[in-house]
Formats: C-alpha cells, structure tokens, sequence
C-alpha cells in the first residue's frame, strides 16, 4: 500500500512514536497521507476502526475521506470509523453525556439563523446590522472559551459591554429552550472534559489515535478538544500548512501551529513539500509571494511537471472592467483550443464579486452554474419541515415551535 507514496508520505504514515505534524503544501497528497495512515493504523498496527478519530472540517471532506479508507480496506467492517467534522463529534460527544450537562439526550442543535433569532428577541431595540454584531461577538467569545463572567471583564467598549451582557440572557435562554449552539457543540465538550476527569478517561480510551485534516484552521476550542482527548499519550497527527491559513476572520488562530510545539515538545515535524497538481511556474509565483509573509515554517515546494506558461497579471480599474477582460480571455482561450465551457472556471475571492462576472456572462450569452449557492438546509421550506421534526424531538424547543405554528400564516402572533 505504501508503495506508491514519496519518503516523507511514508515516513508520516509510519511514524507512531509520538505526536507529529505533518507540513502539507498545497496538492503535496495530504489527504492520501491521512487515508493511508488510518489504513496502516488497521491493517498494520493493530487498531480497531472505532478507536480512530479522524477530524476534518466539512461534510464534503469527511465523506470522501471515508470513501478512500474503504477503497483502501475493502472487506473491512468500517462502519464504526470515526470520520468527521469537529463539530459533528462534539455533537455525538453530548448526546453520549448529555445528562452530565443537565440536557435532554434529544436537545436541540440552534444554526445561526435560530441563533439569531433568540438574540433578537432578547434585544429588541436593536436594529439588524447590531444584532449581527452581538451575535459575532458572543460566538468569537464561545469559540475562545471565554464564559459570560469573563466577557464582562474584557469589555473594551460599549457593543462589548452590551455583547456580554447578553451572552449570559442568551445561555439561559439556550438552557430553557433544551438547545445549543454551533459553537456549543465543541466549547461545551470542553469543559466537560475539564470538570469530569472520569468521563475524559472513558473517552481517551474510546479514541485511542487522533488525525486531524487542515489543522492551521482550528480555533483555540477546537485545539483544546483535541488537546484533552489526545492527554498524555498524545497519539496524535496534525496535518496542517501556515501558509494554508485563510479563515482568521472566523476564529481559525494560526498560532495553534506553535501552541502544538510548546505543549508537545516532543512533536516531530515532517514536511511534504512535492507538489503534484501544478507545474513549477505557479508554484515559483507562489513560493515568491508567501515569501513575504511571517513565517511559522520554511518549506519550499517544487513539482516534476515541468516549467509551464508563463503567470498572466492584469489590473482593472474597477470591477465591471475585470469581469469584462476575465471573460472575453476564456472566449478567447475557447475560441482557439476549441474548448467546452465545462472546461474553464472564474474564481473569485467572495460571493458579492458573482453579480460582475455574471453579468458579462450574459451580455456574451455563455451558459454558466454558480458554486457554493444557498445550502439545502437554509431554505425556507426545509427550516419549516425540519422545525416540526425538531419540535417532535424536543417539546422545548419555542422557536421550532414559533416556526411550525406560524408556517403557513395562521394568525398566531410571536406572544
């Protein structure tokens, strides 16, 4: 199985004398690495599939995570590996130990449209753009383990004050409703893992290796969680990249990369530094621009897919220009390689940047499909079939109940 992976793949997939991290560039095969660790941990080392915690951070990724270690083991029972999000195991951890934390085992899990609506409900003389605020800052709160107590003292100005203040009405709240938060589902664990040794041990031994995908992305709850189950075995694999890190603005705390050296000083480090999905051109201009960062880590990273064309740059004087030039390049790109559209993507840092690109797709009369939409699970229809499904679960539950009631319009008023 090990034969197809480069020295340092094999090595990080070997290596179980301590705790590593594992420096993955960008298209070095970091998922292969992990995929192929949680099949020697198996096949080679003795672990049974349930004693594998394997953390990612999005549905998408755990399910195909799941799908390769089947691919890899085939025959296995693999029903009871453990591939999943970190809040998807903090969300089985307190259904598991739900009457440690005074819930019901079949509490209700609030989004941040629930959440927001409780928020507005307590604050009702603010307006939409301060709810917003409120409710941003009680969930950086939650996601850096600060409790309302603390939030009081760390005030720095009058949102913050009105922020803490509410976040101990919102917790009390939560707590009538039978429900938590996003941000509940990891910093909850936390403290238990904190005040009841016993129940930590249980779950120490329940999850005897940790691996956790895109770790530079980890906040500091997110990193204590995997600090307490991983204790002083530390039978852990962080794989990670500095360079990676692009998700500070909701709580993602790089410096969890150093936190790891300080609290593990026997951490073993490997980098994966081949890069197998572009040629060296690209990956000069972007050794030379992350250049220019703070850097935790050296690490340089080269292909053997030979030089490439040459990086294109152009500046537009505003948005409306740049959509135009992007698209009459892929007309001309099409034009002359005789191309399918299906072959060609416009990237784009945020989704207010769409309305551009999309109009020049029109003007030109192109057949386009937008990423990244709105989730199945935020429409309308399917907040109301799920708020009556919540409801049955959880009797609770008022604003499942506020929803169903008032879907479709039967004259009942929110008092």
């Amino acid at each position: 199985m090990l034969s197809k992976l480069n020295p340092p793949q094999r090595e990080a997939v070997k290596y179980l004398d301590g705790p590593l991290l594992v420096l993955a560039g960008a298209g070095s095969g970091k998922t292969r690495v992990i995929t192929q660790k949680i099949a020697h941990l198996v096949e080679q080392r003795g672990f049974k599939p349930e004693q594998i915690a394997a953390i990612t951070f999005t549905n998408k990724a755990a399910k195909e995570m799941r799908e390769r270690v089947r691919q890899l083991l085939p025959g296995q029972p693999l029903e009871s590996l453990n591939v999943s999000t970190f809040h998807a195991l903090g969300a089985r951890i307190l259904r598991q130990e739900a009457k440690a934390l005074q819930l019901k085992p079949r509490f209700s899990i609030f989004d941040a449209a629930d959440s927001g609506a409780v928020i507005a409900e307590l604050a009702k003389e603010a307006d939409k753009a301060r709810l917003k605020r409120l409710q941003w800052r009680i969930s950086g709160w939650k996601n850096a383990l600060v409790e309302p107590n603390e939030a009081l003292s760390l005030a720095e100005d009058e949102l913050d004050l009105a922020a803490a203040r509410l976040y101990g009405d919102y917790e009390k709240a939560l707590r009538a409703y039978q429900a938590v938060d996003f941000d509940d589902l990891i910093r909850l664990p936390v403290q238990l893992f904190e005040n009841e040794a016993d129940v930590l041990l249980r779950w120490q031994g329940k999850l005897q290796y940790l691996l956790v995908d895109e770790y530079q992305d980890t906040n500091r709850s997110q990193y204590k969680l995997m600090r307490l189950l991983a204790g002083g075995r530390a039978a852990f694999t962080a794989v990670g990249d500095d360079d990676q890190a692009i998700y500070a603005w909701r709580g993602a705390d790089v410096e969890n990369l150093r936190v790891l050296q300080a609290d593990f000083p026997q951490l073993k480090v490997i980098k994966l530094e081949q890069n197998y999905r572009s040629m060296q051109r690209i990956l000069k201009a972007a050794n030379t621009l992350i250049g220019n960062n703070e850097k935790l880590f050296e690490k340089r990273l080269w292909s053997e897919h030979g030089h490439g064309d040459a990086v294109q740059v152009n500046v537009a004087r505003d948005s409306e220009q740049e959509a135009e030039q992007v698209v009459m390049k892929l007309m001309a790109h099409r034009f002359e390689h005789r191309g399918k559209w299906g072959d060609y993507a416009i990237l784009y840092r945020g989704n207010h940047q769409a309305r551009a690109f999309e109009q020049q797709l029109r003007n030109q009369k192109i057949a386009y499909a937008i990423s990244g939409g709105q989730s199945f699970f935020d429409k309308a229809e399917i907040k109301d079939l799920v708020a009556w499904l919540r409801l049955i679960a959880n009797s609770d539950d008022d604003p499942a109940f506020i929803r169903a009631v008032t879907t479709p319009r039967r004259g009942v008023g929110s008092t």
